[in-house]
């Protein structure tokens, strides 16, 4: 019920929000007697397919909490939590980024991610299977990587190219919808049945060929964060927990989809190929490893 009530939520703030901004703008239906308003189009996507992202970015944190069950550390209150906390701080001033919050949530699998709208304010957070299967040294490395992640502020990025994504989604679907509508259904304005249906059915398609512009960046950034673990703690302990890592993921992560991207190790297997998938296989994240400090 309480995702629910939240989608309904976040959808219902998109909705007021992008309403709001397209008044101000001046903006007003893109449909027209004659077929479609290019400009208005443009801008009515722009302004839905970057609100819906910017609306999630500044959520992540909340949502990450409520969705992982995380337990944010007000306090150490024991030295493992005080070790973790210590930690975070010094990798946090090393990267010079302001001190994350830092949490725990309940998970048999070694995982952990990191979230939030700015490098100042931010959220890191462990699974109970990493503190008990790794090293501290192999921990401290999975957290300058999550670290290297904020630092080089991938979840802002990410969140733009998903929004302009999305846009050019929402534009070309609407493009395509009005041309079959003229073509097929011999509408003239390009705005009938037939122009609602052919959206639907190309947005589907374009937005999962769009995808992989937004996955091939994800795996990018693992990369990246992987060089940031790396050079906050050492080569060897990066590559260390990266095996580690990799001798327990056969199976997919038990982390909700929507986190999936932001931990350390997304599903090592995918249906649909490697276009698809949010993180790069483990071992061609080792390999990268060893030739960059061989």
């Amino acid at each position: 019920m309480m995702r629910i009530l939240l989608f309904l939520a976040t959808n219902l703030a998109v909705i007021l929000v992008a309403s709001i901004t397209l008044s101000l703008l001046g903006v007003g239906s893109y449909m027209t007697a004659n077929g479609l308003d290019y400009g208005n189009l443009l801008a009515f996507c722009l302004v839905f397919g970057m609100v819906g992202s910017v609306v999630s970015l500044l959520m992540s944190k909340w949502m990450a909490k409520r969705s992982m069950g995380v337990r944010v550390i007000e306090q150490a209150s024991n030295a493992d939590e005080q070790w973790l906390i210590s930690t975070v701080q010094e990798l946090a001033d090393k990267a010079r980024i302001g001190m994350p919050e830092v949490g725990v949530f309940a998970s048999p699998q070694a995982n952990a991610f990191a979230t939030g709208a700015n490098r100042n304010n931010s959220l890191v957070a462990v699974s109970t299977g990493l503190l008990n299967k790794m090293s501290r040294e192999e921990v401290k490395a999975v957290l300058g990587h999550e670290i290297g992640h904020v630092a080089n502020g991938d979840m802002i990025t990410l969140t733009l190219i998903q929004g302009v994504v999305n846009a050019f989604v929402m534009f070309f679907a609407r493009i395509i919808g009005s041309f079959i509508d003229r073509a097929v259904f011999k509408n003239e304005n390009g705005h009938g049945i037939g122009f609602y249906v052919a959206t639907f059915f190309a947005e589907v398609i374009l937005g999962i060929l769009a995808s992989t512009i937004v996955f091939w960046f994800s795996r990018r950034r693992e990369y990246r964060a992987d060089i940031a673990g790396a050079e906050l703690v050492s080569p060897a302990a990066m590559a260390s927990a990266l095996m580690r890592l990799k001798a327990e993921y056969e199976q997919p992560s038990d982390m909700p989809d929507e986190m999936v991207a932001f931990g350390i190790s997304g599903e090592m297997k995918n249906k649909l190929g490697g276009l698809f998938m949010s993180h790069p296989p483990l071992d061609k994240r080792i390999e990268a490893l060893k030739q960059r400090y061989q």
